[in-house]
């Protein structure tokens, strides 16, 4: 699996850091999302699928491998 992240669309509603703490985190400055695992185990393609539903702007995207 592999995640992404539109920071165009993001709206910093935080959903997926509280989602997936361990792929996902937010930019200080503007609260921005920012991948920090793009390639996640397989013990967190759950979470980081939770993340992708949760996002209130389809910011997040996943493409299986």
């Amino acid at each position: 699996m592999k995640v992404t992240a539109d920071t165009g669309k993001c709206v910093s509603s935080g959903q997926c850091v509280l989602t997936a703490p361990e792929i996902f985190d937010q930019r200080e400055e503007d609260g921005l999302v920012v991948v920090i695992d793009a390639e996640p185990p397989p013990a967190q393609h759950a979470l980081a699928r939770e993340s992708e539903l949760q996002c209130p702007v389809a910011a997040i995207r996943l493409l299986d491998a």
